[in-house]
């Protein structure tokens, strides 16, 4: 690995620097250092409407998705320059949580099947932060199956060419403030499951579309449900053709691995500051060997994470694409973090049942816990990112699948057809 920047990049990181420092929202500044575990810690004002001025001044200066041609709002940069931006960015860069979906999943989608004349009508405005985005894949009965979903999509019968869609999505990301969605849908039972799917993309305000916000553990509504009754798309809006919804969602699923676990944080350095100020028994906490043990524990952790990721980085500056083992990054840190959180709240003993500005760190470890569960199956679960790991690094043999070759309608699921 080389962790040095090319002349080329320093010259880069030089203007990136620059910018920021003369642009940046400074007045968030203290605010944003409390980001993290679903929240922008954006209190003094709408945190929305933060985001998308923030997004928007970087997309009018030529720094919003800086990878993305020119012409569909980039700026044609290489990988590398978009990691420096990240990097030079720092804690500002919480502010495009509302676009990380949009961004890192929906837009290379968009970019890679759609129509010319869609593609320069969409992604501009997603770039700039005006237009929102979200995923619409999880359903309730599908689990981890992306391929098991069931909500349909079928021709209208009125000759339009228009297809209908009816049924339901679950753990929608930011649906609820969302323009756009990224939708797959099931349009042949008669075959394997794999290959009856058609992608589509839609209007969130199209008749039909109710979108039902999930109460979370942490008190928060990030994720949701989404029904669809009767919803008409027009075949204009079809990503790939009649079937090979399959082949275009792992454009998707292949970009949201990279985009989440690239910026996964563990909480390591939150903790370490905590067992540095907190006391045991009359002394710091860190002071006690149990206590250091754990914190090494989590550093070995914290280091292999970094340097994984550094890895991505080198090979993002010698023009090469990083393969499946970023999955390795996402497994790691969800872990990591739901280990640590309950290890911190441990620490705190009573107090750690406490949740607010009482609470030690601003109650941050209590959040991190609420919040942890959902890093391990949102973009992949555990499970599902072991078997990547195993199947395509290790080189393992992959699972049985005794329904390979079944069509969709005749897989048994309680008693009940499919089609």
């Amino acid at each position: 690995m080389d962790f040095d920047d090319t002349p080329q990049e320093a010259a880069f990181r030089s203007e990136v620097r620059s910018w920021i420092a003369a642009n940046a929202p400074k007045h968030l500044e203290e605010q944003l250092k409390r980001a993290g575990f679903a929240s922008s810690g954006i209190e003094s004002e709408d945190p929305m409407a933060a985001s998308k001025a923030w997004q928007k001044k970087k997309a009018d200066a030529g720094w919003a998705c800086l990878h993305w041609p020119k012409e569909y709002g980039g700026r044609a940069a290489t990988p590398i320059e978009r990691v420096i931006f990240g990097q030079e960015e720092g804690v500002y860069g919480a502010l495009s949580g509302p676009f990380i979906i949009g961004h890192g999943m929906c837009g290379p989608t968009v970019m890679a099947w759609a129509s010319e004349e869609h593609k320069r009508r969409l992604l501009p405005p997603l770039a700039s932060g005006e237009e929102i985005w979200c995923q619409l894949f999880s359903e309730p009965a599908g689990g981890s199956d992306l391929a098991g979903l069931r909500t349909k999509a079928v021709k209208a019968d009125d000759g339009s060419g228009d297809w209908i869609i009816s049924g339901s999505k679950v753990w929608t990301s930011g649906a609820q403030h969302s323009q756009w969605g990224l939708l797959i849908t099931r349009t042949d039972p008669d075959v394997p499951k794999h290959k009856g799917l058609t992608m589509f993309f839609l209007r969130m305000d199209s008749p039909g579309v109710d979108v039902r916000p999930i109460k979370q553990a942490n008190g928060q509504s990030g994720f949701n449900e989404v029904f669809f009754e009767d919803v008409r798309i027009p075949d204009s809006q079809r990503l790939g053709a009649v079937g090979q919804g399959w082949e275009v969602s792992l454009t998707t699923l292949m970009n949201e691995r990279l985009s989440i676990g690239s910026g996964m944080s563990t909480g390591f350095p939150e903790l370490f500051q905590f067992c540095m100020d907190a006391e045991i028994d009359g002394r710091p906490a860190v002071d006690d060997a149990s206590v250091r043990s754990r914190l090494a524990q989590y550093a070995v952790r914290q280091t292999g994470l970094k340097y994984t990721g550094m890895r991505a980085i080198t090979a993002l500056s010698k023009g090469q694409t990083p393969g499946p083992e970023n999955s390795i990054g996402k497994l790691v840190a969800g872990a990591t973090m739901q280990d640590l959180a309950m290890f911190a709240l441990d620490l705190q003993g009573q107090a750690g049942v406490v949740w607010d500005e009482s609470s030690p760190m601003n109650a941050r470890f209590q959040a991190m816990l609420m919040r942890s569960p959902a890093t391990r199956i949102e973009g992949g679960s555990d499970e599902i990112l072991r078997n990547i790991i195993g199947e395509r690094v290790l080189g393992l043999p992959g699972d049985i699948r005794v329904d390979k070759n079944v069509p969709f309608k005749d897989i048994p699921t309680s008693g009940r057809s499919q089609a």
